[in-house]
């Protein structure tokens, strides 16, 4: 793919997990993905995606994701951003505690030809997304 058809692909993930169209997630994510950095028991390929987000988007209705840095090739996209949000939802088991967040990652992602995933590395600073709630020790 292009540098261009890789960002369009990322930008069409983006959305569906900003958005909360998660279903569409189907369409961007190859059946037999690898994300190589899983959330606890998130499943393979789009289901597994499907899954993580929508807690994230329960736990954080107004999630906001801002890319801040993007390097680009013809196989794979990179780029570090922000989350914010409000939680107001339930999230790991625990409840809503109305404090808002903001925390950073980066992620590198590789598309086939096709424009599907198929393979994702990314971390994301989740002890301090954690600890802005009060829910992890400082």
């Amino acid at each position: 793919m292009s540098q261009q058809e890789n960002i369009a692909a990322q930008a069409a993930f983006g959305e569906a997990v900003v958005t909360g169209n998660l279903d569409d997630l189907a369409g961007i994510v190859a059946p037999d993905s690898i994300d190589h950095d899983p959330a606890p028991g998130q499943a393979p390929g789009p289901e597994g995606y499907t899954a993580m987000f929508g807690e994230l988007r329960t736990a954080f209705p107004d999630l906001h994701v801002e890319v801040e840095h993007l390097v680009v090739t013809d196989d794979e996209l990179a780029f570090a951003y922000t989350i914010t949000g409000t939680h107001l939802g339930s999230l790991m088991g625990r409840p809503a505690t109305g404090k808002k967040v903001s925390y950073r990652g980066m992620q590198i992602s590789r598309f086939d030809g096709d424009g599907k995933l198929v393979e994702r590395w990314g971390s994301s600073d989740e002890l301090g997304m954690l600890r802005q709630l009060g829910l992890a020790p400082v």
